[in-house]
């Protein structure tokens, strides 16, 4: 997990807003629309961070596909540290 946190936030130019969005998350579940307007970012552009992060087990689906809420993984949870890490080095 940490390689893949590495890559999706510092090897990639969406990283600061993967941050921004995974650092959303954390407050509570939001679907795609709400992280959008709050994050003040394109809607498409959101959902493409949202399928990355879906693609390295970031972030996980609940809910059905109208308006599905994204959630942090328990995976992730176990490499938070690594995550304040990555986000204090770029």
């Amino acid at each position: 997990m940490e390689k893949a946190l590495w890559y999706l936030l510092a090897g990639t130019r969406g990283g600061e807003n993967r941050a921004r969005i995974i650092r959303t998350l954390d407050d509570r579940p939001r679907n795609a629309n709400q992280l959008a307007e709050e994050l003040d970012v394109d809607y498409n552009t959101v959902r493409h961070h949202l399928d990355m992060l879906l693609d390295h087990d970031v972030v996980e689906t609940g809910g059905d596909d109208y308006g599905k809420l994204y959630f942090l993984t328990d995976r992730f949870e176990r490499h938070r540290e690594a995550f304040e890490e990555i986000t204090e080095a770029i």
